[in-house]
């Protein structure tokens, strides 16, 4: 059996654009994308701190090292600059190793650099 896991999160990154015209997607600094290990073209899910929003995209790779959370396509109607974002993506891994899987997390400032990296969710994070 394989079980589907939280991968990679981006936790409380501030969105710094959102632009409807493009086709779709999010664009995400590169440099965040390979501290958390995923990748372009991945399925994310996104969660929208400010208004309760939850939807689906892929990634797309942005510049390093600009701190770029940009929403792209018809999300761009569920965000707006400044809001904060979780970004999650996930893996099936098989059911024996679901017990010692651990994801990567990180922990964003509110530039968009990166506080920490962790391997756990903390139970009743507050931040």
């Amino acid at each position: 059996m394989l079980r589907m896991m939280l991968n990679g999160k981006i936790h409380r990154a501030v969105v710094t654009e959102a632009n409807l015209n493009y086709v779709g997607s999010i664009t995400i600094d590169q440099n965040i994308l390979d501290a958390v290990g995923m990748l372009p073209n991945e399925k994310v899910h996104i969660v929208n701190n400010n208004n309760g929003a939850r939807f689906e995209t892929y990634i797309i790779s942005g510049e390093r090292g600009s701190g770029v959370i940009c929403v792209n396509g018809a999300a761009a109607r569920l965000v707006q600059r400044g809001d904060v974002v979780i970004i999650l993506s996930y893996a099936y891994v098989m059911n024996e190793e679901a017990q010692s899987h651990k994801p990567t997390v990180a922990i964003m400032n509110q530039d968009n650099s990166i506080d920490q990296i962790i391997h756990y969710e903390p139970e009743a994070t507050v931040m």
